[in-house]
């Protein structure tokens, strides 16, 4: 888990970390340095050196970061050494692209349980996941002790849902509606509009075309 003196800038990137490491270690590479990672991921070498910094020496000067030790460090940090079952929260077109997905690139994440409200969704298998009625998902989130959904229920729900999943002990929700929605202090809000992320894109491109970035 990474600590809270930890900016949230270089959490945030540390999954980006994690992903190109496996890349490297699957491919039988055994060191990296700091301007190669930089090359790989588009994040610059001095901000490697100091997102690293924060978990104290894990390279040596004029040798590098050897990969599995480093590789090994990431996955306890983020907690890719354990299974972790998250819950899906709508089974509509974007909840059945993320079934579909299902975080296939990691063996340390899955979606294990989905609910809605459809009576033709209740009840049936959707790429391996069982999908469960809402006035079930208080007790399947206890019975499975998950802690983390991912929510792409319609807008006009979003808050009312997110209110009982608060109330089932849930302490992390990724919110893929449109709406922020409003959660006590010890529940985490990941948020991901699509359409802003676009918007974004659009934005850049039509305002600094003379200049290479990426987020």
């Amino acid at each position: 888990m990474v600590e809270n003196n930890i900016p949230r800038a270089t959490a945030k990137r540390l999954p980006l970390y994690y992903r190109y490491l496996n890349f490297l270690n699957n491919s039988g590479k055994t060191k990296i340095s700091s301007t190669e990672l930089s090359e790989a991921v588009k994040v610059d070498s001095v901000t490697i050196r100091r997102d690293f910094s924060y978990f104290g020496a894990l390279g040596k000067r004029g040798y590098g970061y050897d990969v599995a030790s480093l590789l090994d460090f990431f996955k306890k940090t983020l907690n890719q050494d354990r299974l972790t079952n998250v819950a899906l929260i709508g089974v509509g077109n974007l909840g059945h692209a993320l079934l579909n997905y299902n975080f296939k690139q990691t063996n340390n994440i899955r979606i294990s349980a989905a609910f809605d409200v459809k009576p033709e969704m209740i009840g049936t298998i959707q790429t391996g996941v069982p999908v469960y009625s809402m006035d079930e998902m208080a007790e399947q989130l206890k019975n499975q002790q998950i802690e983390i959904v991912i929510l792409t229920v319609p807008i006009d729900e979003a808050q009312e849902v997110t209110d009982e999943l608060v109330a089932a002990g849930i302490k992390g929700i990724m919110n893929f509606t449109p709406i922020r929605i409003s959660v006590p202090s010890n529940v985490r809000i990941q948020n991901v509009d699509l359409a802003k992320e676009l918007q974004t894109l659009i934005y850049f491109l039509d305002n600094y075309t003379g200049e290479q970035n990426q987020e």
